[in-house]
């Protein structure tokens, strides 16, 4: 199993998602290829209604403590609950390049 696929089903078993988008951004960073490193995680969930920014990526990071802790470097986290994504009209923002190392 990928560990975007692992990413994927414990969000999935632990958030009540109405929307989710789990991207392997690896590649835009000075890793081997096929590393599965960085990730880009779009979530919209109600559960995340009337927590802080802070509160929800705490959720997170704890549902994906056992990635963070074997092969996964960082996770750019949009964690929206779903009238906050009506709002932004179904966009997250895009990613920065990466500004470290060089290949």
């Amino acid at each position: 199993m990928t560990t975007q696929s692992q990413i994927e089903q414990k969000l999935k078993g632990n958030l009540n998602l109405s929307y989710s988008d789990v991207l392997n951004e690896s590649h835009m960073h000075n890793v081997p290829a096929g590393s599965e490193s960085h990730f880009k995680l779009v979530l919209v969930s109600d559960d995340f209604q009337d927590l802080s920014l802070v509160a929800r990526h705490k959720m997170v990071y704890g549902i994906l403590d056992s990635e963070l802790k074997n092969g996964v470097h960082a996770l750019a986290l949009h964690t929206y609950s779903q009238a906050e994504w009506t709002n932004k009209q179904g966009q997250a923002p895009d990613s920065p390049l990466c500004h470290g190392g060089s290949k």
